[in-house]
């Protein structure tokens, strides 16, 4: 269930969750927030994260965003079906999206890298990639994660400023944010349509002062970054 504990959110269990329509509809905006998109690159320059950030990452103060893991083909959030408490009218997690989750978050925890606070977009993939990847880490689900392509210009409005919002907000040090969401959710903010089960770090800057992209990290270059990183001392 969800509750506010002194200003910080504490949401959900890793499980599926029944959410009302009345949560998708249009909230208001910060009040800070941009009033439309910001206009995207021609081209974004992806930078890949190397062995002395994960070192960095270590101590926290970083938002990641984590783009759901490979999905099978399916029913999409443009279908008349389409309904977000139920996951056989979506696309989920496919086998082998299964295994990459999976691998990515043993990859994350061997390499000792903190979450603290972690929000998950409402679609079933996304909070599927959640559980699989963090086993038993308790997230929040926020509905003004959710996919964007679909929606009205001005319903994505919301989304994107309470994006923006998250990746700027300062997170203290020894923990970093983890956001789980699709990929369109970064391409309305700053152009960045990254592949599935990439991770993208971010450095926030705080509130109106925004935030700098650092870097990514693509599935398939964990076991690199792995072999690079120094071994980890005993906690």
């Amino acid at each position: 269930m969800a509750g506010q504990s002194g200003g910080r959110l504490w949401l959900v269990a890793p499980a599926l969750l029944w959410l009302p329509a009345s949560a998708f509809a249009a909230p208001e905006a910060p009040s800070h927030a941009v009033s439309t998109p910001p206009v995207a690159a021609a081209r974004f320059d992806e930078r890949p994260a190397d062995a002395a950030l994960i070192a960095e990452l270590r101590g926290g103060g970083f938002v990641l965003f984590l783009v759901n893991a490979p999905t099978e083909r399916g029913p999409n959030v443009a279908s008349q079906a389409f309904d977000v408490n139920d996951c056989s009218t979506q696309r989920v997690v496919s086998p082998e999206g299964r295994r990459i989750a999976t691998q990515l978050g043993e990859a994350m925890r061997l390499a000792r890298i903190p979450i603290e606070d972690m929000r998950v977009g409402p679609l079933c993939q996304a909070r599927e990639t959640a559980a699989l990847a963090f086993p038993g880490q308790v997230f929040a689900v926020d509905p003004k994660l959710l996919h964007t392509p679909y929606l009205t210009e001005a319903d994505k409005l919301p989304i994107i400023a309470n994006t923006r919002l998250l990746l700027s907000l300062p997170v203290l040090p020894g923990g970093n944010r983890m956001l789980i969401a699709q990929a369109p959710n970064l391409m309305d903010v700053i152009g960045y349509f990254p592949r599935e089960a990439t991770l993208v770090i971010f450095r926030p800057k705080g509130g109106k002062d925004g935030f700098d992209y650092i870097a990514s990290i693509m599935p398939a270059s964990w076991p690199a970054l792995s072999r690079a990183l120094s071994p980890a001392s005993p906690r």
